[in-house]
């Protein structure tokens, strides 16, 4: 017996949304300040995506889920649930999503919670909406992957760590413009990647980052996804993995027998940097974007600690009048506006009076 995730009940995405701040910091900036220009020619993207001075988690969690409700077309109260994955909550103590509940007028009958498992807390809370609704305890469950993602100033992490995300819809199969074929979870204890209480910042095992983290987890359950669904990378139309920089996603894509045709949408890492727990969901978004009826797709995440969710959805004819009800993801690309690192630092609170 396989050991892939399949709801009993067949499930897909009714409505998907995207949200990506319109700032953008270039790397060049990060690299002038703290390395004068030394590694201007190996710099890991060409700009990250910083939220505004009223933005949030939960702000932009609102907007992306305002927009796959566009899609989807159903009336906000006949959600029953709603997860907001992320590792940046505005709060320490108080759920994010009974705020983003609040706010699409879903509440009060609804199940409500936060995930956290670093970059894959999003896919995690698709994997439960999925479950939710496969199961029948609701018609319909809403998935956020979200991050306003911190750096140290001057470190590694400060080029990438950007802010952005997606939201998914699930619903029944026969509603949905993506049905999920099934899913597979890899997960083990790896310290890659961590941040302790009442730290501002998170710390990297450099060492663990690439191999045994990155690496052996999106292989492992994709792998194991492709085996169970009884699929190879050739069967795939697209292909998306979490993408902590430009170089980690075409290398694991190559790995596993995926071309850079197969990878070409969905790779936004080089122009908003590592949305963190929205980096694959966002991904996913913009193939869904391009999509055409019948396309399979592949999505899997990584999150640091570690672990990765991969899924097979395959596109149905719904998807040609979904795109055109809401912005796509190419739209909150195209939208930037350059910031300096002093409005940055200032803005993200990095320097205080």
């Amino acid at each position: 017996m396989s050991d892939v995730m399949i709801p009993s009940r067949q499930v897909g995405i009714i409505g998907y949304g995207a949200y990506i701040p319109v700032y953008r910091l270039p790397a060049t900036e990060i690299s002038e300040l703290w390395r004068d220009g030394q590694d201007k020619l190996f710099l890991p993207v060409k700009q990250k995506s910083v939220p505004g001075k009223d933005e949030d988690t939960i702000t932009m969690s609102i907007e992306a889920a305002q927009n796959a409700l566009k899609r989807a077309q159903i009336e906000p109260s006949k959600i029953r649930a709603i997860w907001v994955g992320s590792e940046s909550p505005p709060y320490a103590v108080k759920p994010s999503g009974t705020v983003v509940a609040e706010v699409l007028g879903i509440v009060p009958d609804i199940v409500a919670a936060d995930m956290e498992f670093a970059c894959k807390a999003g896919t995690e809370a698709m994997q439960t909406a999925s479950a939710f609704v496969g199961s029948s305890m609701g018609e319909y469950a809403l998935a956020i992957g979200m991050d306003t993602a911190q750096g140290r100033p001057g470190d590694a992490l400060e080029y990438t760590a950007a802010a952005g995300g997606a939201a998914f819809l699930i619903g029944p199969a026969e509603e949905s413009l993506a049905v999920l074929e099934g899913s597979y979870s890899f997960v083990t204890d790896t310290p890659d990647f961590f941040r302790r209480a009442y730290q501002h910042y998170p710390e990297h095992g450099n060492r663990f980052t690439g191999d045994p983290a990155y690496f052996k987890h999106i292989t492992g359950s994709v792998t194991k996804l492709l085996d169970g669904l009884n699929l190879k990378p050739s069967d795939f139309t697209s292909a998306v993995f979490h993408q902590p920089n430009t170089k980690f996603p075409q290398k694991v894509a190559k790995q596993l027998g995926f071309t850079q045709e197969q990878i070409k949408h969905g790779l936004l890492a080089p122009y908003i940097g590592n949305t963190y727990a929205g980096a694959s969901p966002l991904g996913l978004t913009d193939i869904l974007d391009y999509s055409k009826p019948g396309d399979r797709i592949l999505i899997a995440s990584f999150g640091s600690g570690a672990g990765s969710d991969a899924f097979s959805f395959v596109v149905t004819d719904k998807i040609i009048d979904a795109v055109k009800r809401a912005p796509l993801t190419q739209d909150y690309i195209d939208r930037s506006i350059k910031i300096t690192y002093g409005k940055y630092a200032r803005w993200r609170k990095k320097i205080h009076k």
